[in-house]
């Protein structure tokens, strides 16, 4: 294959207009979990669950693929893998060095039991190679009701405990003196945040979930230190790479997600140059600044 094949490969829009109406379904889930994962994610990157994320996503990938084998729901088994996973981190592991010690554990066995399973699946190969890396028209009506059902029940849970969960992730010990119950907070976070990586799972794959539910947060973080705008910014990065990403992927032959990492991950250096741009400017008017004030005072800057 030469370089004119490989570009062939990545980007050919032959008959785009009419190939467009079949991810309708996956640009409308796509739009939805660009919200949920920009939601989300803000608290991932403030609670240093990033790790945590690729933990729960391989169990979630063992119940998919679990599902796909005994001719089950593949969505539904999503589910229970990754909601198992995160209640065994949110119960097993408050602090952070027991979490990262629990996911090492659980990470790998995950993996496992999700081989194990495809190995098993006499299936279409495509089926198996959706779960790792996603895919473009995969959601029918049914999948797409159920993923923006369990996405508004996430979001609404989310808006109903998100000043306690902001307290209680900035400053933990502080938060359980005042009486907020940080224990709870954390294991029904660490729920919502199971639901939304099994939701992700279907569109980006298990392997790449971090791109939706990492990247964007990540990204804003750089620009910005205002809470609201933090979230405003990772949910508009999370949206753009996702539904673009989808928009891209349905010109090529190759799946979604190289796609969607790779506009995130173009979303995450952009915003990290100008992050360092404005950090470098800061930086010298603070040094000027107290160049003035020696010079006001009658000392040599």
């Amino acid at each position: 294959m030469d370089f004119q094949d490989i570009l062939d490969a990545v980007f050919t829009f032959d008959n785009y207009a009419q190939l467009l109406p079949l991810v309708r379904n996956s640009l409308i889930a796509g739009a939805v979990l660009g919200l949920l994962g920009g939601l989300i994610g803000t608290f991932v990157m403030m609670r240093d669950l990033a790790f945590a994320v690729h933990g729960i996503a391989e169990l979630s990938f063992a119940g998919a693929a679990f599902a796909l084998l005994v001719g089950a729901n593949v969505v539904a088994g999503s589910l229970v893998g990754s909601v198992l996973a995160a209640l065994v981190l949110g119960l097993m592991g408050i602090r952070a060095r027991d979490r990262n010690s629990i996911i090492g554990v659980v990470m790998p066995f995950g993996l496992g039991l999700g081989i194990l399973f495809l190995a098993l699946y006499e299936g279409r190969a495509a089926n198996k190679f959706g779960l790792l890396t996603g895919q473009i028209v995969s959601v029918d009506d049914v999948q797409l009701n159920l993923l923006v059902g369990c996405a508004v029940v996430v979001m609404l849970a989310l808006a109903a405990i998100w000043r306690p969960l902001t307290f209680a992730s900035a400053d933990p010990d502080l938060a359980e003196a005042r009486g907020v119950p940080v224990r709870g907070l954390s294991i029904l976070f660490m729920v919502l945040l199971g639901i939304s990586v099994a939701l992700s799972i279907q569109v980006v794959g298990a392997l790449l979930v971090l791109a939706l539910l990492i990247t964007p947060a990540a990204a804003a973080l750089k620009v910005s230190s205002s809470p609201g705008v933090v979230v405003l910014l990772s949910v508009v990065f999370a949206c753009t790479s996702v539904v673009g990403g989808i928009l891209l992927a349905l010109g090529g032959r190759i799946p979604i997600s190289p796609y969607v990492t790779t506009i995130s991950f173009a979303i995450y250096l952009v915003c990290r140059v100008v992050g360092s741009r404005r950090a470098v400017r800061r930086s010298r008017r603070s040094g000027s600044g107290i160049g003035s004030q020696r010079t006001t005072a009658g000392v040599p800057a």
